[in-house]
């Protein structure tokens, strides 16, 4: 369970988003920035997993944040700069990696996103 409040993680999001935008810039394979959503849980039963954090749909182009299982401002940060990451990668070659074998632990873009999260330090 989070120790922030949802109000508390808006008001933060809004700021750690535009220092992500400033550094990475934005996507070439979309026209506009992604919309940013903040949700209790993905299923319906409540039943989520505590590791789930957030998502990016590129279909939608939109980051969903599962606010109640955000522990820190440090994991906010990186989970915003993760899934950031997927909406500057190309959609088409994210489904082609996972054609080609690769699995969440070694996709090669899930890799580049979890080695930038170490960079949250500099969007806070």
């Amino acid at each position: 369970m989070s120790d922030m409040t949802r109000k508390e993680i808006q008001k933060v999001t809004e700021k750690v988003y535009n220092n992500i935008i400033k550094k990475y810039g934005e996507s070439n394979h979309h026209e506009t920035l992604p919309y940013v959503a903040i949700e209790d849980t993905p299923y319906s039963d409540e039943e989520v997993p505590k590791d789930l954090y957030g998502e990016y749909c590129s279909m939608l182009n939109e980051i969903t944040l599962y606010w109640k299982n955000i522990p820190s401002l440090e994991m906010l940060a990186r989970t915003l700069v993760h899934e950031y990451q997927h909406y500057l990668q190309s959609p088409g070659w994210m489904t082609r990696y996972y054609n080609m074998g690769y699995n969440y632990n070694d996709h090669p873009y899930e890799v580049a996103a979890f080695d930038e999260e170490e960079k949250w330090m500099d969007v806070i």
